[in-house]
């Protein structure tokens, strides 16, 4: 991987700084480190430079280090939506699957109660014609 030679401006003086990362990125990563000293330095301007590079790596460490925490927490939560929707799609399956079955037997139920009502019409057919009066 080639390496890229990058000049950045931290804190009013020009660095050289050479990585594997893309021009664009160095710059980026410069210019957050550029506001962050002019951040320590404005709120207090007697500090040396090497002071003010020290507090300021100390907010950086301060940013990832919670930043990594956030990290951890929601990799954590996640997880755990990751069990929980895992859970709901198998309780889903099983949910379907006994739907199935109701479906099913609604349906034979169904042609039950129709057979059993053709019967009690032919039933009630039958005792109509039993019990009307002959005519002659």
């Amino acid at each position: 991987m080639g390496k890229n030679k990058v000049e950045v401006k931290i804190a009013g003086k020009d660095y050289a700084i050479v990585g594997a990362e893309s021009e664009e990125y160095i710059q980026k990563v410069g210019l957050y480190i550029d506001r962050k000293m002019n951040e320590v330095m404005r709120s207090n301007n007697k500090l040396s430079t090497s002071m003010a590079a020290v507090l300021t790596a100390m907010n950086v460490a301060d940013d990832y280090f919670k930043c990594h925490e956030s990290e951890s927490l929601l990799k954590k939560e996640l997880k755990k939506l990751q069990e929980e929707f895992s859970g709901l799609k198998e309780e889903k399956k099983k949910v379907s699957e006994e739907n199935s079955v109701i479906s099913s037997n609604n349906s034979n139920l169904q042609l039950e109660l129709a057979k059993r009502e053709a019967e009690l019409r032919e039933v009630r057919n039958s005792l109509d014609k039993a019990t009307r009066p002959v005519n002659r």
